[in-house]
């Protein structure tokens, strides 16, 4: 089954507890979270304090993607405020294998990602270890951006990967995800959907959610 994980990058904070439930009641698997700090990215969101009070608004998996630097300093802390997993970036750690022990050892899933530019050969030696790799189809720090058609090279690299030496990672892609490209990455193997602005900048959240959700199952063929 193909999971989907708004973020809430897009989300109206005034209204924040209203817009995650409308996501969930919609079917939503997890919530995402965008961890910027203006200098990995330029762009800065939120950290484990606010974190802290949406792990008080719902129940579903917390999912943590750290844009920051020096995110080692940082695991404890997302970790404390109540994610359930946390994808870290290989430009970002030089001591990946490290991170992702450290990662465990706080008793939280793992996950890896990296920019567009950045060859998805770098995780090879890891990707055995964790239980997420996040493709991003747009450069990280800003929702709203188009979708790069070519990261669907690296989703497919990925799903091949994952069958060729009996691994069980997520494939999860993030950026430019909408009803339109939606099925291309399902179809090029992704098991994880995140959406920011095209559900939250919608006038009616759970329609544009479903939208994107059943472009996605009939793509992976649970729906026709």
């Amino acid at each position: 089954m193909v999971k989907m994980a708004p973020s809430v990058l897009s989300a109206d904070f005034s209204r924040l507890g209203e817009q995650i439930m409308s996501v969930e009641n919609a079917g939503a698997d997890w919530i995402h979270l965008d961890i910027m700090d203006g200098h990995f990215v330029p762009n800065i969101t939120f950290g484990p304090l606010i974190i802290a009070g949406i792990r008080k608004l719902t129940t579903l998996p917390l999912d943590a993607h750290l844009m920051i630097e020096n995110a080692d300093d940082y695991l404890e802390s997302f970790s404390d405020a109540g994610v359930d997993q946390i994808t870290v970036h290989v430009e970002a750690c030089p001591h990946l294998w490290a991170t992702i022990d450290k990662i465990h050892s706080l008793g939280r899933k793992a996950g890896v990602t990296l920019n567009p530019a950045t060859p998805v050969s770098l995780l090879e030696p890891v990707l055995h270890k964790v239980e997420l790799v996040l493709v991003m189809t747009v450069e990280p720090g800003f929702g709203g951006q188009q979708f790069i058609p070519e990261m669907l090279d690296k989703i497919v690299f990925l799903h091949d990967f994952k069958r060729q030496h009996a691994l069980d990672y997520e494939i999860q892609v993030d950026g430019g995800i909408n009803e339109t490209t939606a099925p291309s990455v399902v179809k090029a193997g992704a098991t994880v959907l995140v959406a920011g602005s095209s559900i939250f900048d919608a006038a009616h959240i759970a329609d544009a959610f479903q939208r994107i959700k059943n472009s996605a199952a009939v793509a992976a063929g649970q729906m026709t």
